[in-house]
Formats: C-alpha cells, sequence, structure tokens
C-alpha cells in the first residue's frame, strides 16, 4: 500500500535515551499515502482534530528532550488509519468523524481494512513494542507515556472544561500519582482521571497491549489543544508534564 514516496510509518526520536519513561504518540502525523489521495476531504478538514492530535508531536518531542526519554511517534493520519485503536473497532478506520464523512473510508472491505493495518499500525506497534522489550531484556524499568491532545468541544457537544486528563483502566497507580502531583503544582489548572476519555480494551490498543499486558507502569496523557496549538505552548506543557511525571515516579520509585 505504501509506495517509495511515502513517509515510513514510524519515526524514533532519541532511540537511546536513558531515561526510564518511553513515550509515544500515536496521533502525531497527518500524512496520507499516495495511493489514497486526500480521502476526499479538502484541506480544511484533514488539518481539524479529526485529522490528528494537534500539538502532541511537539509536546512529546520536548518532553523526549526534557527527561531524556525515547520516543515513538506514528507519521499517517488517523483518518487513514487510528493507531490506537484494535482491527475490529469501529472507528478505526472512520467512515464519519465529528460529523464530517470521509468518503475514502466509505464501504471498505476486510482487504483494504487490513492493508492499512498491515502498512501502517503493525509497523509502529512492532516499533514501540519492540523497544520495551529490549529494554525488558536488558533488565531496565519502562515507564510507559503515550501523549494526546483533545478538542476543546466536538460539534454539537457540551465545552470541555479539562485542561488535562491522565486516563488509564486496570492500573491506576501511575496515572493517579502523575495527577496528584500535576494538581498541586498546578492549581489553576483543571485535571481529571479518565477525562475527556477512558481507556478500555476495544476502543484502545497502546495502553491494554503494551502497558497492561507487559505490567508496565503506565499512563496515558491527554491535554487540551488549544493551549498546544503554538511552539511556546508545548513547551509550557511539555515542562510541566515533566515535573508532575517525575514527582509521580519519584514517589513511586520507578526513576533510577
Amino acid at each position: 500500500m505504501l509506495r517509495r514516496n511515502d513517509p515510513a510509518p514510524v519515526m524514533l526520536v532519541n532511540g537511546d535515551g536513558l531515561s526510564n519513561v518511553v513515550l509515544c504518540c500515536e496521533h502525531a502525523g497527518r500524512a496520507i499515502p499516495a495511493e489514497l489521495g486526500d480521502l476526499g476531504l479538502p484541506m480544511t478538514e484533514r488539518d481539524r482534530h479529526i485529522g490528528w492530535d494537534i500539538g502532541a508531536e511537539g509536546v512529546a518531542r520536548v518532553l523526549s528532550g526534557i527527561l531524556d526519554a525515547p520516543l515513538v511517534l506514528q507519521r499517517y493520519s488517523r483518518l487513514v488509519v487510528d493507531c490506537n485503536r484494535p482491527f475490529a473497532a469501529p472507528d478505526a478506520i472512520p467512515e464519519v468523524s465529528d460529523g464530517t464523512p470521509v468518503p475514502g473510508n466509505a464501504n471498505l472491505d476486510e482487504v483494504e481494512r487490513r492493508a492499512r493495518f498491515d502498512a501502517i499500525h503493525a509497523p509502529f506497534h512492532e516499533a514501540l513494542g519492540g523497544l520495551l522489550d529490549r529494554r525488558m531484556a536488558q533488565g531496565g524499568q519502562s515507564v510507559l507515556v503515550a501523549i494526546h491532545s483533545f478538542v476543546p468541544q466536538l460539534t454539537g457537544g457540551a465545552p470541555r472544561p479539562w485542561h488535562l486528563g491522565a486516563l488509564s483502566n486496570r492500573d491506576g497507580r501511575l496515572a493517579l500519582a502523575f495527577l496528584d502531583a500535576f494538581r498541586v503544582g498546578n492549581p489553576d489548572l483543571v485535571a481529571a482521571h479518565n477525562q475527556p476519555y477512558e481507556v478500555d480494551d476495544l476502543g484502545d490498543y497502546t495502553i491494554p497491549v503494551h502497558g497492561e499486558r507487559r505490567g508496565l507502569p503506565h499512563v496515558l496523557v491527554e491535554i487540551r489543544h488549544d493551549g498546544i496549538a503554538e511552539a511556546s505552548g508545548q513547551a509550557r506543557w511539555a515542562g510541566l508534564i515533566a515535573r508532575a511525571l517525575t514527582e509521580a515516579m519519584t514517589r513511586m520509585e520507578l526513576t533510577k
């Protein structure tokens, strides 16, 4: 499915980073394979939050530098395939996203869906899983932190008051410790557990597969994207997250 001039689906940043933290960003990119054209959408739609997590890559890159942490980035639009969804999830390849029909995703058969997963979803998770497994084999501790952003208000929905969410499912220890540290350090910001989304096995992939199954401490961090659309906001939020995460890991004795 991917041609020679299409970008690789995964990028590893600071792969030899010494931090216990391993960062990932499943919705970093907006690329679309040449074979799929523009999915039938104008640029104004593809650049909306339906196409990518606005600002998340910038935050993740700055955070990688602050912590000296490896970062695994996914470079394709989640309109092509959502790399934080299992194959069976209805919105893994959405026919409609936040009220916008996606013509290039309409009426795909299983072969077409599987081709996207094999070309984009699988390499990203193989890279992330391989990195975590190598670190485990070397006797190192890994703390998995996924960086996402969310829209301040979905079309027709209520405004979302949170500036940050810390998400988890079966194991909330790191999420709650991180959230507590963040609130103490930033009393003027609204932060909550499992907002504006929750992690589960049907609608999520990274935390269930790479965090829970490996028994690794983990948290999925959601940042409202109106605070991180620009580089200055990305730097600010990376600093806030780094401080709270470091404090939480120290409390849990997860630092070197």
